[in-house]
């Protein structure tokens, strides 16, 4: 159980009020109301995402949930091992997906986040995280993995519908992922690598509509920087762009609203749009519901999980045709 006045002492603050709240605390504190955090992870990767932050906002970036720091200047308080963070509790709603002008919205917000990122050094003691560089290994080592989840399935007496659903449709998941191997590897990606490297700039790597917090003074905040990154800003574009394509039935334009959007704040090189057409086509999320089904990683009911495959499956030739739009559209080779 956390320990409130540990909360109370370390951070300088009286709790009035208590509250759970999807997956954080609503606090009512005689300094103001705040948001308290549980951290899953150590302490110096707590610094390299507090560093993170603060770097945005010296350049210019200052709507983000900023750490409180304890009375040591820390951004954390240490309560029986667990690290827990305060920031500012944000009010506002979830970005709406569905909205193409809130969708706007938010590719120019992270636009402008990109831009502020630059030129970050990470604090001494913290851990430097990056996942520059390593998205062919990703690639291929997930394509793989496919096929070892087949032979999880092939080695079961009884096969439920999730195992039937998954054996059905695999080998095309399969293909669709070598074939983004293919084109990731014929692009600039590692030369893209070495200028985002250069430039020091990094990634939110979680830009979804629950970290993405509008409200009616025009004002958007971005939120939960926990995954931030040193990474290429098209892996970002690709992750938002899928979220939001998912939920509108991989419309082209909300695609075309969200890279013109983007492009108004800081502009794309021809180049990128290869990488970002790689990352596009790679059939992560078809990858990762199978891993989470196959390795116990979430304790989904078993309808859950099906469904969720059943939904992926029926949008293929949407998602077929989208890419093929989409290639047209920004003439890639």
């Amino acid at each position: 159980m956390m320990r409130e006045f540990e909360i109370e002492r370390q951070f300088d603050i009286k709790i009035e009020i208590i509250k759970a709240n999807k997956g954080v605390y609503y606090l009512k504190t005689n300094k103001g109301e705040r948001c308290l955090k549980k951290i899953n992870y150590g302490p110096q990767k707590l610094l390299f995402v507090y560093g993170a932050k603060e770097h945005l906002i010296k350049n210019g970036f200052n709507n983000v949930d900023r750490y409180y720091l304890n009375t040591e200047g820390e951004p954390y308080a240490l309560v029986n091992e667990d690290l827990y963070t305060l920031s500012e509790w944000l009010e506002g709603r979830e970005c709406d997906f569905r909205n193409i002008n809130e969708v706007k919205i938010a590719a120019e917000t992270l636009a402008h986040m990109h831009e502020a990122s630059k030129g970050y050094d990470p604090p001494e003691n913290s851990k430097l995280k990056s996942d520059l560089g390593r998205w062919p290994h990703l690639m291929e080592k997930r394509t793989k993995s496919l096929d070892k989840m087949k032979d999880i399935i092939r080695k079961k007496n009884i096969k439920n519908d999730f195992d039937i659903l998954y054996l059905q449709s695999v080998e095309f998941y399969k293909e669709i992922g070598k074939e983004a191997l293919t084109i990731l590897k014929e692009s600039n990606y590692y030369e893209l690598c070495m200028l985002a490297e250069q430039e020091k700039s990094f990634c939110h790597h979680d830009f979804t509509y629950h970290n993405i917090i509008l409200n009616d003074n025009e004002s958007t905040h971005v939120i939960d920087f926990d995954y931030c990154k040193r990474e290429v800003r098209t892996f970002d574009i690709s992750n938002f762009m899928t979220k939001v394509l998912k939920r509108v039935d991989w419309d082209l334009e909300f695609a075309k609203a969200i890279l013109e959007s983007y492009n108004s704040v800081s502009k794309l090189k021809e180049e990128e749009y290869k990488v970002l057409y790689a990352y596009l086509k790679f059939p992560q999320r078809y990858w990762r519901l199978a891993n989470r089904y196959y390795y116990n990683e979430v304790n989904w009911g078993q309808n859950t999980f099906t469904n969720k495959l059943n939904s992926i499956i029926e949008e293929k030739d949407k998602f077929l045709k989208f890419l093929n739009d989409f290639k047209s559209e920004y003439k890639i080779e």
